[in-house]
């Protein structure tokens, strides 16, 4: 009978002792990797606070997104950090307010939406997301995520600006173009070459959501599908269209853009789907937004007064749904005002990015949400001192603490004052009612526009 030796004893416990420590370096590992949830930040374009059958929309069919608000957390006051494009996405992906950046307009020859007869000066705006800012791709970037944009950027029409320049790894479709020249291939987007004559953008753009998640799926990711639906150009599948003609009437104004909201929510849906395919649906933060309020042009964003352009209620409120598996409650409905830059925080938070020593986001996470706490902030603010591109805007400044919501016009610096609470379509000015609330709102509104160095129109 072989016997074995104090040395063989040792070696034994050596190896044991290695491999115990090699698995729990592993677990370690799994664990941390386990705390980086996939995040799939997913914004329309264009879409109004009532354009999803959840939001209350009767006539419009989006099954999926619908879906989505029944596994999560629907917030009925959720706020675009801007009232068009192009300020809202740098805020989204810095975490600053728009006038912060002094990114407040979109369209780089916004000097044509100037009225002759203005009384006002618009002021500088930036049109490119500057290089010296952070952006939270960067960050995640660096805290081992990979990153792919697919969508549209609308950040600057130079490549050094696109995607792939401010912390995404892949980039499809992001570029300076603030709508695509058309919605079937060849689409003639710079960035997207063309694949199948006649393909639908947004289910190419859903195509390649769901290759880049089989590819990367071991690895934290970080998803962004900004799709150019339901912007401008009105094209849609044509089954679709047929779905919604003779539909025209409340909840619906043009049966072309009702089939590009059920196609964005069927390349949502298809999305979705996907992550329950690859076993990650548990392990994933979705996101679902837009950018600014429905153009009043092609939908019906009532009871919400206007639409994008105007900083009324139809031009700044917009869907917004989250679910984070383990974290937020199925079917619930929160009716905190929050904003743009709150997605940024919560995005980070979720991510366990910390911001270095001085930094600051003028976002809030909205996590304390998730289980019945409040937001710290008292008020958010918008900054939208220019003329739009249908010119019948008034540019000016708001301010919303709790019920009340107060407008500065820079025209004649007077001021409106709505109570939201009783008055949602902002029907009755209050202002002369009550003068003490106005002013209150007003100086707070000035301290605000000194603070982030906003850019200000001047008096002709």
């Amino acid at each position: 009978m072989r016997t074995t030796n104090m040395n063989e004893t040792r070696t034994i416990r050596l190896w044991v002792g290695l491999l115990l420590a090699f698995c729990w370096n592993a677990c370690l590992v799994s664990a941390e990797a386990a705390e980086q949830p996939h995040i799939l930040f997913i914004m329309a374009d264009d879409m109004g606070w009532k354009d999803l059958h959840c939001q209350g929309n009767d006539v419009l069919r989006t099954p999926n997104i619908d879906a989505l608000a029944e596994a999560g957390v629907r917030f009925d006051n959720a706020y675009a950090g801007s009232t068009v494009c192009t300020p809202t996405r740098a805020s989204l992906m810095t975490g600053l307010a728009p006038a912060r950046l002094h990114i407040t307009q979109h369209g780089a020859d916004s000097k044509s939406f100037w009225p002759d007869d203005r009384l006002i000066q618009p002021p500088p705006t930036n049109h490119e997301l500057p290089h010296e800012t952070t952006t939270m791709a960067e960050r995640l970037k660096a805290a081992g995520y990979t990153t792919g944009f697919f969508g549209k950027w609308h950040l600057g029409g130079d490549k050094k600006y696109w995607p792939t320049e401010h912390g995404f790894g892949v980039n499809v479709g992001g570029c300076g173009l603030g709508g695509p020249p058309t919605y079937f291939d060849p689409y003639r987007i710079p960035a997207l070459p063309p694949r199948k004559e006649g393909e639908y953008l947004t289910d190419r753009l859903a195509d390649e959501t769901i290759a880049f998640m089989r590819r990367d799926k071991d690895k934290p990711m970080f998803v962004c599908l900004w799709t150019y639906n339901p912007h401008y150009p009105f094209e849609a599948p044509e089954d679709l269209i047929e779905h919604y003609k003779g539909k025209e009437g409340p909840g619906l104004k043009n049966p072309i853009y009702g089939g590009q909201i059920e196609a964005t929510d069927r390349g949502v849906g298809r999305v979705l789907r996907e992550l329950d395919s690859l076993g990650i649906a548990d392990e994933t933060l979705v996101v679902f937004t837009s950018d600014n309020g429905g153009w009043s042009g092609a939908t019906d964003n009532r009871p919400l007064r206007e639409g994008k352009g105007f900083l009324f209620e139809g031009g700044l409120r917009v869907p917004l749904i989250v679910r984070w598996p383990g974290v937020t409650e199925a079917a619930t409905v929160n009716e905190t005002p929050v904003v743009s830059m709150d997605l940024t925080a919560t995005i980070l938070d979720a991510a366990g990015v910390s911001l270095a020593n001085g930094e600051s986001l003028d976002g809030e996470s909205l996590r304390p949400l998730f289980s019945g706490g409040k937001l710290e902030r008292d008020a958010l603010y918008f900054h939208y001192p220019h003329f739009a591109f249908h010119k019948d805007n008034r540019p000016g400044t708001v301010i919303r603490s709790g019920q009340y919501k107060l407008i500065l016009r820079h025209d004649d610096d007077s001021v409106e004052l709505y109570d939201l609470q009783n008055d949602l379509s902002e029907t009755s000015d209050l202002a002369a009612v009550h003068p003490d609330v106005a002013q209150e709102l007003k100086g707070r509104l000035m301290e605000w526009l000194e603070a982030t160095g906003a850019g200000m129109p001047e008096k002709r």
